[in-house]
């Protein structure tokens, strides 16, 4: 990759060399390079035709889908930035993303318009196209859909500001040619992701062109010794606006692959695909496999197609992954990375065989440090520390938050590394091996979620005066999320239902706490900070107790 290209430029020059073969599977209906460059430009186009310049930010704020694709392509092919977000924020988490990312546009799901409709005076968007989940999918499945009521539908209030999808690629369609050619500097802004962490808000990650060519196209060619990457065909199960969605599956589209997107998880309808299309790698979290393993329709399908599992987001529990290799005769090959990273910073490779619990080797692209977290400098060769990773080009600092770039970004040595606060150990042969978390992030079903953003939204409560937040460890989902409660002096008849409502209200599902709990204090420092680490080793002996018994 040079300094000169950018994504859609590779992107359309893999379609002009694929033509008619299949870029993306929707609902069993395929649709294939040549199409896809066409709507994306004729989107390009119609963005253009409203007054989206080059550098304009645009809020995705779709399910996985055909139309986030050509959204993704079209807003890039504008010359503008994505700002990719998932389709389950309130209107609370919307508001602030879209204020922090100065976004002007926005491209939702008619089911997501009310949200949309009731932030716009809070923010700049001044442009909404609104998205019917089936109207790219051919007219008898758009027939038996609204037959059957399978398509969620969603009540839109059409205007000068707010226009449909579809109606706007056959306006446009014809007037691509007065499109201006792509930008050629690879440094430009791409996107803005937004990632959890330990602060109250989602953290902006600006995303370069370069940066994500680098990195997407060295992940999605791990696969590569299996099959070419020409003839992958990804089930990506991850979200598109995650960073692991992005550099492992939707990346494919700059190589030739076919990516099938399914708008929500559900196990029988992506095992009848497999079948169907002979998709080849299958993306997901631990979870997921989980549940895979666990489904009891499991032996009524042939999966036998898929050659690359993959799975990250979190630590595969090792008795999943003993579990996989003796049902399929297949491993489950891991990864780590961080949206900061644009994604994998090691990852498995496929020629070999991997240690049990190893995430992998690093990646060309990163250069890694294993420091001692209070004093950041190297600890000895197989020890524990806490993980340091750069590249170039890289991100070095958050949208907007210099306090939380100062916590997350060092320089060491003339280089920014990015301080990635996970505690891991490297072998003599370069194998990574995730040990424990040093900050208070809780990963809950691939997500990493943070405490303190939790905490915030409970001691807006009315009754409540102290809240900390900690993950509890958990096989299925990795961390479930408890919080412990002080409420208010002379306050009675509240209980945890109500709070967890509460919380409900503001935060998306992955978020809210699966457990309450009532105290009449919590542990703090001498100056008055929260200590949810002794929360969490109280926590952490009631279970080993609890195992004894």
């Amino acid at each position: 990759m040079t300094d000169t290209q950018d994504i859609y430029s590779v992107f359309a020059d893999t379609a002009r060399k694929a033509g008619d073969r299949t870029a993306v599977i929707f609902l069993g209906t395929r649709y294939s390079y040549r199409e896809l460059k066409a709507m994306a430009e004729a989107f390009a186009a119609a963005l253009t035709d409203h007054e989206v310049r080059p550098g304009s930010r645009v809020v995705l704020y779709l399910p996985n889908s055909v139309q986030w694709v050509v959204a993704w392509l079209g807003v890039l092919r504008a010359g503008g930035v994505c700002v990719p977000i998932t389709p389950i924020y309130t209107p609370r988490d919307l508001s602030y993303i879209a204020n922090d990312s100065d976004a002007e546009a926005i491209v939702c799901a008619d089911t997501n318009f009310g949200y949309v409709q009731q932030v716009l005076p809070q923010t700049r968007l001044r442009q909404v196209v609104v998205v019917r989940m089936d109207e790219l999918l051919p007219p008898f499945k758009r027939f038996f859909g609204w037959l059957f009521d399978k398509v969620p539908r969603g009540r839109v209030e059409l205007g000068p500001e707010v226009l449909r999808m579809k109606p706007l690629l056959k306006r446009h369609r014809h007037l691509t040619a007065a499109l201006p050619e792509p930008g050629a500097n690879g440094g430009r802004l791409a996107e803005i992701l937004y990632t959890g962490g330990t602060t109250k808000h989602p953290k902006g990650v600006p995303i370069s062109h370069e940066l994500f060519l680098i990195s997407a196209d060295e992940q999605i060619r791990v696969s590569e010794p299996l099959f070419p990457a020409g003839e992958n065909v990804i089930l990506g199960n991850a979200p598109l606006f995650h960073i692991l969605g992005q550099t492992c599956s939707l990346a494919t589209l700059l190589v030739g692959g076919a990516l099938m997107v399914l708008p929500r998880v559900n196990l029988d309808a992506a095992f009848d695909a497999i079948e169907r299309f002979g998709v080849r790698t299958m993306i997901g979290v631990p979870t997921l496999y989980r549940m895979i393993l666990e489904h009891d329709r499991l032996d009524h399908y042939d999966l036998g197609s898929v050659e690359y599992w993959y799975s990250a987001g979190d630590v595969l529990p090792e008795e999943v992954g003993r579990r996989w290799k003796k049902r399929f005769g297949k491993p489950i090959y891991q990864g780590y990375g961080a949206t900061e990273t644009c994604g994998g910073v090691t990852m498995c490779p496929t020629d070999r065989e991997n240690p049990p619990k190893s995430v992998g080797q690093v990646v060309p692209s990163k250069r890694v440090m294993i420091v001692d977290p209070a004093f950041l400098k190297p600890v000895q060769q197989g020890k524990p520390g806490e993980l340091l990773v750069w590249s170039n080009p890289m991100v070095s600092a958050y949208i907007k938050k210099p306090e939380e770039t100062a916590a997350a970004f060092v320089e060491l040595e003339g280089r920014i590394w990015y301080r990635t606060a996970d505690v891991v150990r490297m072998d003599e042969e370069g194998f990574l091996y995730f040990v424990d978390r040093t900050v208070d992030t809780i990963k809950h079903k691939g997500y990493r979620v943070s405490a303190s953003e939790i905490e915030a939204v409970l001691q807006e409560h009315h009754a409540v005066v102290a809240a900390c937040v900690v993950g509890i460890a958990d096989e299925k989902v990795g961390e479930r999320i408890k919080a412990y409660v002080v409420l208010k002096e002379g306050v009675k008849g509240i209980t945890g239902y109500e709070l967890i409502k509460w919380c409900r209200k503001s935060l998306v599902a992955y978020k809210v706490p699966q457990y309450i709990e009532f105290r009449d204090m919590l542990p703090k420092s001498k100056v008055g900070k929260l200590l949810r680490r002794e929360i969490r080793d109280e926590e952490k002996r009631m279970s080993e107790q609890g195992e004894c018994f």
